[in-house]
């Protein structure tokens, strides 16, 4: 058996030192380390003031941009005062000082989601509101922890408004995932406002609760939720206090903290980042009340020792314009992972106390016995319910509006080359140069150079699989008279992201670029310094579409790409279901107002 080895692992080094494709151009962690770097420098700071009237102006434009140039776009701007229904469904359950009702509602129209309200059993007058968001909880509105808070409240006098979240409870169905959401920002329409409308009228209906006082709302939730939470509360100010529990950190925090904060879809949603980062959002929320809460031994994301720092910097000088540095605040919990457990429940209740309720008791008191069952509190929703999926199908199948230039769409820009020769090798007749192509001082991109005799033309060959997959289609390409350049742009090979990639691809169109883009802008970058004109060999249908891309856009300098296992229609991105965590550079905005017709986009 040891002969056996020895004789295969001869056989594999034999085969590694004659291939020309195989020999790495890059530290094995240059790609991450310059993709934190790259995104972590772009997001734009909170800046300062020197009144709180200045302040005020400034966040109040900067929610509207927001809301206008982020959240409701394309179709989505519709949505914002579609008329949506709410069915209130009666009571089901009672306990010890409190019941409880379920309701149902349209997100938009034809996709319904739902949520159960907590009530005292004695009502009487106007009582302080509290809308409780849930995380990723696959349980839902069933989860124990949110049962028991939600009681807790109602026993203190206080409602509580506890709703089903997209992709959880009884909406964790596969057209709900979250890395679906950007199928719709394909079409051209924000899946964004998809989450905040849902959150939004769910604060609509619990203030129309006709014991509610719309001057004492407050909202909180875990994870997912916490995001929710300061998403929901920066935007909208009829929130007047908000507890998010392990559920944001700065962009920044996120591009240093890669294997834990990166976040889903709507936590990293299109062209956010270029606008508002979340220590805006934090800080948007003076001077009403704050209250920054984390686990100290959290096992998934957003750990009291790093992400709450950077959120409270910020927001503390806008809190002081306002002399309310007593309305912000952060709690610390202790307890085990990432949780929502008694000692944080009540840390939520002394908020609403200080609010709302001067002397209530904050006590949490133990509710187990009451908690029911996914079945118990199940809300029955209409069939033909839509979801991402659906609604991305029906939104492709309308008549676009007219096109944006495709390198508005793709956000494409002039990359500089500074070009370096690491290395060259001469074998059976080919010549091997090894470049790092350092690309406006933010990307190296690495490329091998293949020249056999006296080349007829110039070709650039990029792979799904990286260039080193498709060796012997490189070499035959040497063979025939071409001189070759072998590259792997932004995401692809040897330029692969080692942790978490397809976050950062996301986070990069968070900041108002577009991976799609960044790739075509490499290759145009390498077909400059090549002195054009070149032709694109593309094997797979991802580098297809870059190479179909560039094509599209500068036909001088690539006037004419082979392609390999192309996509033959964009609509079929949707048509497979295809997710952003798989292939994020296919999900650019509005990308799908464009039609692949042979080689070109049109």
């Amino acid at each position: 058996m040891r002969i056996l080895l020895a004789i295969t692992f001869g056989a594999a080094s034999a085969i590694a030192q004659d291939s020309l494709l195989a020999k790495q151009i890059l530290d094995p962690k240059q790609p991450l380390m310059e993709v934190q770097v790259y995104t972590a420098a772009r997001v734009p700071p909170v800046p300062s003031f020197t009144t709180a009237a200045e302040w005020e102006r400034y966040a109040t434009e900067l929610r509207r941009r927001v809301l206008d140039e982020v959240v409701f776009r394309g179709e989505a701007a519709a949505w914002r005062d579609a008329s949506a229904k709410v069915e209130m469904l009666g009571y089901f359950g009672q306990g010890d000082g409190y019941r409880v009702r379920k309701f149902r509602y349209e997100i938009i129209p034809g996709m319904w989601t739902g949520g159960l309200i907590y009530e005292p059993a004695s009502l009487s007058g106007k009582i302080p509101v509290t809308l409780h968001v849930n995380g990723h909880e696959r349980t839902g509105i069933s989860t124990p922890y949110i049962q028991w808070r939600c009681m807790n409240l109602a026993r203190k006098g206080v409602l509580a408004v506890n709703v089903e979240w997209l992709g959880m409870g009884q909406l964790n169905t596969p057209g709900f995932g979250h890395y679906r959401m950007p199928q719709i920002d394909l079409t051209g329409s924000s899946g964004l406002a998809l989450f905040f409308l849902a959150h939004k009228r769910a604060l609509d209906i619990a203030i129309a609760h006709p014991n509610a006082d719309p001057a004492r709302v407050a909202v909180t939730g875990l994870s997912g939720g916490g995001w929710q939470t300061i998403f929901l509360s920066a935007l909208d100010t009829r929130v007047g206090a908000a507890m998010p529990l392990a559920g944001y950190s700065s962009y920044v925090t996120r591009a240093q903290w890669p294997t834990l904060d990166l976040g889903d879809s709507e936590q990293t949603p299109t062209d956010l980042a270029g606008t508002a980062d979340y220590t805006h959002l934090s800080a948007m929320m003076a001077p009403r009340r704050l209250l920054i809460a984390n686990n100290a031994k959290d096992t998934c994301c957003f750990r009291a020792d790093y992400a709450p720092a950077p959120l409270i910097q910020a927001a503390t000088p806008v809190y002081k314009l306002y002399d309310a540095l007593d309305r912000l605040g952060y709690h610390i919990n202790h307890g085990d992972g990432h949780n929502y457990d008694a000692d944080n429940r009540e840390a939520f209740y002394r908020l609403v106390r200080d609010a709302f309720v001067p002397g209530m008791d904050t006590t949490d008191v133990s509710m187990e016995t009451d908690t029911r069952t996914a079945d118990a509190v199940r809300i029955p929703l209409p069939e033909g319910n839509l979801d991402f999926h659906t609604l991305a199908l029906q939104l492709a199948a309308k008549k676009s509006a007219p096109k944006a230039p495709l390198a508005q769409i793709l956000r494409t820009r002039g990359l500089s080359v500074d070009a370096r020769q690491v290395d060259k090798m001469d074998r059976n007749g080919i010549q091997a140069k090894y470049w790092k192509l350092h690309m406006d001082r933010s990307w190296t991109v690495p490329a091998v150079e293949l020249v056999q005799g006296s080349p007829r033309s110039t070709v650039i060959v990029i792979a799904d699989e990286g260039r080193k997959a498709v060796e012997s289609q490189i070499l035959t390409l040497a063979a025939q008279g071409h001189r070759v350049l072998a590259m792997d742009p932004f995401y692809f090979g040897e330029s692969k992201i080692a942790t978490r990639d397809f976050l950062f691809a996301m986070l990069i169109a968070g900041l108002g670029e577009r991976p799609l883009g960044l790739q075509v802008s490499q290759i145009l970058a390498a077909a400059r310094w090549l002195n054009g004109p070149v032709t694109v060999h593309a094997f797979g249908r991802r580098t297809s579409l870059i190479a179909a891309a560039a094509h599209t856009l500068d036909s001088k300098q690539i006037p004419a790409i082979v392609t390999e296992g192309a996509f033959s229609s964009l609509r079929q991105i949707l048509d497979e279901d295809l997710t952003v965590d798989k292939f994020p550079e296919l999900f650019c905005f509005g990308l799908l107002q464009y039609e692949l017709r042979g080689n070109r986009l049109e």
